[in-house]
């Protein structure tokens, strides 16, 4: 699995980033806070998830809740 550090400042910077990284090959996406984890850094990650799609994984550098790292459907279907 390949990852990319999104560095980007903006919602809309992250998911052109994101996309092209995923082009590229990447499928594990990790997002260097701005905000602390506060409302920025989560209105970036829901633009990376969106831009990656189910099977990426996209995570809040630093996060270790479940707020912070998405997985793909049929990995959340397993835990239930």
């Amino acid at each position: 699995m390949t990852t990319a550090y999104i560095d980007a400042r903006t919602p809309t910077e992250v998911a052109l980033e994101v996309e092209s990284r995923r082009s590229a090959g990447c499928s594990r996406f990790v997002l260097r806070p701005l905000d602390d984890g506060g409302m920025l850094d989560l209105e970036r990650l829901g633009a990376a998830r969106y831009a990656a799609g189910l099977q990426s994984v996209v995570e809040l550098d630093g996060q270790s809740s479940p707020t912070g790292a998405s997985v793909g459907i049929s990995e959340a279907a397993g835990a239930r």
